[in-house]
């Protein structure tokens, strides 16, 4: 008897749309998942990241002013 409810139950959530995994917003997993992101979210940029980000972008624009000229001809 306590099967057939559970296969009753199963089918019911998959012809709902999707199959219920237990990954829901409201759950352990997801509460955890939530805490870990927001704190990673809270942490800053490293300044030795932003400074290659800056070098990038001065590469690019030197890059960029040399190709320049070389289109106009």
């Amino acid at each position: 008897m306590i099967k057939e409810d559970i296969v009753s139950q199963q089918r019911t959530r998959v012809q709902a749309g999707r199959a219920d995994d237990g990954l829901g917003p409201n759950t352990d997993i997801g509460s955890r998942l939530r805490a870990l992101y927001g704190s990673v979210q809270d942490e800053g940029v490293p300044e030795q990241l932003l400074d290659l980000l800056e070098k990038l972008d001065s590469a690019e624009q030197s890059q960029k002013s040399k190709d320049a000229p070389r289109s106009r001809e």
